[in-house]
């Protein structure tokens, strides 16, 4: 039956996605969306053009996955997919007609209940795959769906969300999930990529021990763009929030001046102090190097504190 096979597929899928983000650190790329086989047949995981896909072939009626194109910034897409007042993200209709199949794809989707695959462009070609979401909400008026990260925003989502107070465990639960899921994921793997997945202070190159530094933090008004990021390992991430060291707005590393005094053994020695005046390592595309007017308003913090 239609049914079970689309409920094998997207099992499937998933697995085929989740092995391939535990091999690369995370991303897909669109050569592998393209790459993966189900029941000896090669279904294609996102359309060539369009960021809504429903494989064709199988009888299926509903969406498998969507898509949101790579942009430098986030007014630069061609869809202005937003986050609602109710912490809840939104996805855009494909143009303004309700009846286009690819809406009807996703309207399908939500009505029966359809884990998709959202995969969240991070460079040209390379994607932060996130799934299962699911769509629970249709806003015709403003031309979109609205999508819930995991089951429990899922079977927690009212519409009436928005009116509630802030601090409504619901409304409460939906922006913590979505600053993790997808705001500070998609803002590690974008700025990871630009810094060639290695550390812009001691040039440590092991993924899985990077982050990708807030300039302007996010809880102060900062974007989750790559020029208000920094790649950083884990221990140098720490020194920078605790304003041990800081980043000049001409790329240059300072050490607080109490801690270039004390001595404490090697690691203090050279991951620390070893820093004081070097130079950061930068992104080869001048658009995504650190924004020296952030980079000025955090180095003044800095030297307050010490």
């Amino acid at each position: 039956m239609i049914g079970e096979l689309d409920d094998r597929l997207r099992a499937a899928a998933f697995a085929y996605l989740a092995e391939v983000a535990e091999r690369s650190g995370g991303l897909v790329g669109r050569e592998e969306l393209h790459s993966f086989t189900f029941e000896g047949r090669r279904i294609p995981l996102v359309s060539q053009q369009a960021g809504i896909w429903r494989p064709g072939g199988l009888g299926l009626e509903a969406a498998l996955s969507i898509l949101t194109t790579f942009a430098t910034s986030p007014e630069l897409r061609p869809y202005d997919d937003s986050i609602g007042a109710d912490a809840y993200p939104r996805y855009k209709w494909r143009g303004s007609n309700p009846r286009a199949w690819d809406n009807i794809a996703l309207r399908r989707a939500m009505e029966l209940r359809k884990p998709l695959a959202w995969f969240v462009g991070v460079s040209p070609g390379v994607y932060d795959p996130i799934f299962p979401v699911w769509l629970v909400d249709e806003e015709p008026s403003e031309q979109q769906f609205v999508v819930a990260l995991d089951d429990l925003m899922r079977d927690q989502w009212r519409s009436d969300l928005s009116t509630r107070t802030p601090f409504d465990p619901v409304r409460r639960y939906a922006l913590a999930t979505v600053r993790v899921r997808l705001h500070q994921r998609v803002f590690r793997d974008k700025v990871l990529l630009a810094y060639d997945s290695q550390c812009a202070l001691c040039r440590l190159r092991h993924r899985a021990l990077l982050d990708a530094a807030h300039i302007k933090e996010d809880t102060a008004g900062g974007q989750p763009i790559v020029p208000n990021g920094v790649a950083m390992c884990a221990i140098h991430h720490r020194a920078f929030d605790a304003d041990v060291l800081g980043i000049r707005p001409d790329y240059v590393i300072e050490i607080r001046a109490d801690v270039l005094a004390e001595q404490d053994g090697p690691t203090l020695r050279h991951a620390l102090q070893g820093l004081h005046h070097e130079l950061i390592v930068l992104p080869r595309r001048r658009a995504e190097r650190p924004s020296d007017v952030l980079l000025e308003e955090r180095y003044e913090r800095f030297r307050a504190a010490g």
